[in-house]
């Protein structure tokens, strides 16, 4: 038994450690693209903190400009946006059973899930919500 456990010992100080694989950029990838698998590489590295599937990244858009060899990381990418900066969007206030709709302009751009600023055009307000899958942004609840 202590054979074995010395054999075992010395076959895990002689191995090298398995590297983690990480996304990187294959190519340089302007702001506001979206990713398709040819835009992106796996290299057999450890960078805390980047992505490692490449399935977490296919039709992401990228938030900022992506430079070739570079780790990708997860506040790189994001939902594509389905509302762009000044685009007059229904604002939708939720209380419980009370729902209220204004027009509004928004602040930004803006994927599904993501929180945005926008201005109700009534009251001039600006106020921050979550955008729907419809195009509007909810407030409330």
């Amino acid at each position: 038994m202590l054979r074995f456990v010395a054999i075992l010992l010395a076959l895990v100080a002689t191995t090298r450690p398995v590297l983690a694989e990480t996304l990187m950029a294959a190519r340089t990838i302007r702001s506001k693209s979206i990713l398709s698998a040819a835009d992106l590489v796996v290299e057999d590295s450890r960078i805390p903190g980047a992505l490692t599937n490449p399935e977490d990244a296919i039709g992401m858009e990228a938030r900022v400009v992506l430079y070739a060899g570079r780790p990708i990381r997860p506040e790189d990418i994001g939902p594509p946006a389905i509302i762009e900066r000044n685009q007059i969007i229904t604002l939708v206030y939720l209380r419980g059973t009370l729902r209220i709709s204004a027009e509004a302009r928004s602040l930004g751009r803006a994927g599904v899930g993501d929180r945005l600023r926008v201005m109700n055009l009534a009251s001039r307000n600006t106020v921050t919500g979550v955008v729907n899958a419809d195009g509007t942004v909810t407030v409330g609840n």
